[in-house]
């Protein structure tokens, strides 16, 4: 008798239908709060390439306006710039300009001046002749400014997207000078 009461209350039990919309939101929410938050993530992500590559063609452009030599407080300055444009963090954004000439009867491309502002090294030649198919086709005796930016990038939510590195590779011809010289043009 006691059997036959517990079976028939367990089975009232399982057939009882109030209370399953509680019982699914403790389960899909958790799953839905996480969904929207990776999303979010996703597109801040998106957002922030986007901006830095922005703040990269600005310094790029500025750059290549310039009629008198640069130095390195020109560069510290455009580095803060970037800084301020790609709302990165102080001390997580590093920026290399260089000016480069390309040389028709050897077919490569030879750095005038490498400067850096940040944690980055110069550019070599060497590390130019690695990177010859990301340049543009140009012709003899022709120069051309090269960007470089690192920024750091770090998610809004702990999702699945881990922290970053945002690095942008910019060139632009100079534009009212032949070239842009560094501390003194010769």
């Amino acid at each position: 008798m006691l059997k036959t009461k517990i079976i028939n209350q367990l089975n009232g039990f399982i057939r009882r239908e109030d209370g399953t919309i509680a019982l699914e939101a403790m389960i899909v929410l958790p799953a839905m709060f996480w969904a929207f938050l990776t999303c979010f993530s996703i597109f801040d992500s998106f957002r922030m390439y986007s901006i830095n590559q922005k703040a990269a063609f600005t310094i790029g452009d500025s750059i290549s306006r310039e009629t008198a030599p640069i130095d390195q407080e020109y560069l510290d300055g455009a580095l803060q710039l970037f800084s301020y444009l790609a709302s990165s963090a102080d001390g997580q954004s590093s920026l290399r300009v260089s000016s480069m000439m390309f040389d028709e009867d050897n077919n490569r491309f030879v750095a005038d001046w490498s400067q850096v502002s940040g944690n980055q090294g110069p550019l070599s030649n060497g590390e130019i002749a690695g990177m010859v198919d990301r340049l543009p086709v140009m012709p003899d005796g022709e120069r051309v400014i090269l960007v470089e930016t690192w920024s750091e990038y770090d998610p809004p939510f702990r999702t699945g997207l881990e922290e970053r590195e945002i690095r942008n590779f910019v060139f632009t011809r100079p534009r009212f000078a032949p070239r842009v010289c560094w501390d003194e043009c010769n």
